[in-house]
């Protein structure tokens, strides 16, 4: 599949310097049913709405006003656009199973921010713009309990947790209750007793981050259950966000627990690094040379940017308390050995606007997104009627609880009775879903944890194929719902069958077509030429005795490459030569021979040669040695071949289009269309 920026070239290709979206194919009753909305143009039987033709312009047009002679241009590439569309589609370029396939992979792609919830999507985007700016500190307390868990089990986790939290909430210490037997799950308790550190916006999974957020400090949090099981939250700490920091380290590295003469070595080693640093050596050079970190060490210590929550806290501290760019730290001791710190550079936070796309991303990304998609879901529910039938769901749980095999693959339906088969347990639309349907999608290996409980499993399974058929369906009707999205996907349509034709008529045929592009070039020689030239020599000398040396060379031999040769060994800089066919505006050294020579200043000496002798302050000495003053003269195709296939292609694009013209008719309704500027 093309890119999207692909596309877009070639409409702008098309259109010139513009890059439209296009107007869909209408009726007469253009593109809302309105049977007496306006037309603008006719072209090949095909109408076009003023409304579409004015989505066009505006996208492509935001700084214009509308003027009568900015509509007829735009017109003019307007129409000679769809005229290549037409063509494309006469041809069945729309027909064929590749433009198809690649249309329809754009048309996922186009088609997702309509199937979620836009309006909570922004509010979530808001949300954690809010979030990012803060950070917070936070103990915790998990009992693990699965996801698809039995109500038994889960119970059973809930009664824990509330346990754990009425022993914090009676006054035993929160760390002690997460380090005690039966206390938190956790893994890293036994090294953080439950301590996460600070952490902001999208660094945990979205109930966790909203129970920490919403949580006043130094309280304690209700249970909230993620896919890890339940928690509760001691939040210790809240601060504004210090934003993202970049800095570079030198380490000696240590470990934790090492003896005392072991720590006293490394932090002797540090602080010498630290005395050559500060002696003036440079923080590139002694990270090189004497970081024990093998990531950095042979990028000068560098380390990519970093905010609240990637490095351990004593590193992350330091690294933020610095204020200005170059400032160091240290030596900062951490887990891993001793480091001196540089700062290279800080970022305050962005705005809302600034990172709003990129928030959104982030979100969409994240498991906050399925409260958008479960939003949209459940709207889409009530307006296609799409209520699941509790009966048939009944029915399909007592079928699951006898035949363990019921969702694998291929399976023959067996434990549903045939009498439900053609039962409907949900409509969209008004369209019936059976139950047999549900079952093949089932058994068509839609389902991929086959451990849950059979009861837990039904319920799960048909909301999720109401889920899929609710989008499928909403799917189908996003032209008719939304215009953009409508004139976004013919803008696709048409851009892939405009880049595919135009390749084929102008752009591959321009370069392949060598005895055409040979012909063009021969009937078009004055489109080609060489501007006026000095072939020249410059040589720049680097006292008076070596400008004479050249001279005399220029006389005798003509070679003052191998003068040059001659003198680099002892005199690198004597002697620098650049030889060239210069054109005018083209080296500030032949425009000064340029201008002698038209001011009738440089004459050949006696011998014959042409020689501006030049300087430029102090003892160099230029001199600019004039072979042939070129007059304009034509390129050969050689010389001028990439200008030649420009120009080659700009004619073929002109007489197709002529071609085009005479072969489908096209009428503009100019009163309609000068009414925009009105």
């Amino acid at each position: 599949m093309k890119p999207f920026a692909w596309i877009a070239a070639a409409a702008a290709l098309a259109f010139g310097t513009a890059a439209p979206t296009f107007a869909q194919r209408q009726s007469a009753a253009g593109a809302d049913g309105n049977p007496n909305e306006r037309h603008v143009l006719e072209v090949g039987g095909e109408l076009v709405t003023l409304s579409d033709f004015q989505h066009v312009y505006g996208k492509n047009n935001r700084d214009s006003v509308y003027t009568v002679e900015a509509l007829d241009d735009y017109m003019e590439l307007f129409v000679n656009f769809k005229l290549k569309v037409l063509e494309a589609e006469a041809l069945g370029m729309d027909t064929v199973s590749a433009f198809k396939k690649e249309l329809a992979g754009y048309r996922t792609q186009l088609a997702r921010p309509y199937l979620v919830d836009g309006a909570l999507l922004d509010a979530l985007v808001e949300e954690a713009f809010e979030r990012k700016g803060m950070e917070v500190r936070a103990s915790h307390i998990l009992v693990s309990v699965d996801e698809n868990a039995s109500a038994a089990d889960t119970l059973r986790a809930w009664n824990r947790i509330q346990g754990l939290r009425t022993r914090v909430e009676n006054g035993e210490d929160f760390e002690t209750v997460a380090r005690s037997k039966s206390g938190s799950d956790d893994p890293s308790v036994t090294s953080n007793g439950g301590d996460l550190g600070w952490f902001t916006a999208f660094q945990m999974v979205y109930p966790f981050e909203c129970a920490a957020f919403n949580t006043p400090e130094g309280e304690l949090s209700e249970v909230v259950r993620t896919r890890f099981g339940y928690h509760i939250l001691q939040v210790t700490g809240k601060r504004k966000a210090r934003g993202e920091v970049q800095v570079a380290h030198i380490m000696v590295r240590m470990p934790k627990d090492a003896p005392q003469d072991q720590v006293a070595n490394a932090e002797g080693r540090i602080q010498e690094v630290k005395r050559l640093l500060l002696s003036g050596e440079s923080f590139e050079s002694l990270a090189m040379k004497y970081s024990e970190d093998p990531s950095t060490a042979n990028k000068g210590g560098l380390l990519p940017w970093f905010g609240t929550g990637k490095m351990v806290e004593e590193f992350e501290n330091a690294a933020f308390e610095l204020k200005e760019a170059g400032d160091l730290a240290g030596p900062v001791r951490t887990d891993y050995g001793f480091h001196l710190i540089k700062l290279v550079e800080k970022k305050v936070l962005p705005t809302l606007e600034e990172s709003r796309r990129e928030l959104s991303k982030k979100v969409r990304r994240d498991s906050r997104a399925e409260i958008t998609k479960t939003s949209f879901v459940n709207k889409l529910k009530k307006e296609y009627g799409a209520e699941v039938s509790e009966r048939r769901v009944e029915a399909l749980k007592l079928a699951a609880a006898k035949v363990d095999s019921l969702f694998y693959k291929g399976h023959p339906l067996e434990g549903v009775r045939k009498s439900e088969l053609g039962r409907t347990l949900f409509s969209v639309a008004g369209e019936p879903r059976t139950v047999e349907d549900f079952v093949t999608w089932a058994n068509a290996g839609k389902i991929r944890d086959l451990n849950r409980p059979a009861d837990v499993m039904v319920v799960q399974e048909v909301d999720r194929y109401l889920e899929e058929e609710l989008l499928a369906y909403e799917d189908t009707q996003l032209e008719g719902k939304h215009n953009d999205f409508r004139l976004l996907m013919e803008e696709y349509h048409d851009g892939i069958l405009l880049f595919e034709l135009t390749d084929q008529k102008v752009w591959s045929r321009a370069v392949s077509d060598s005895a055409g592009l040979a012909d063009f070039h021969s009937r078009n020689r004055e489109l080609f030429m060489w501007p006026e030239r000095l072939d020249a020599g410059i040589h720049t000398c680097e006292d008076a005795k070596i400008a004479k040396k050249v001279r005399k060379e220029l006389r005798k031999t003509g070679d003052v490459e191998g003068l040059r040769r001659e003198l680099i060994a002892e005199r690198p800089l004597a002697l620098r030569n650049e030889f060239g066919k210069f054109e005018d505006g083209e080296n500030a050294w032949a425009d000064r021979a340029f201008e002698a020579l038209r001011n009738g200043e440089l004459v050949p000496d006696k011998n014959g040669l042409l020689v501006l002798e030049t300087t430029e302050g102090g003892d160099q000495v230029i001199l600019v040695h004039v072979r042939e003053h070129m007059q304009p003269t034509p390129k050969t195709l050689d010389e001028c071949r990439g200008a030649a296939i420009a120009s080659y292609q700009d004619h073929l694009e002109k007489e197709w289009i002529m071609e085009l013209k005479r072969k489908y008719p096209h009428k503009i309704n100019r009163e309609a269309l000068y009414s925009l500027v009105r």
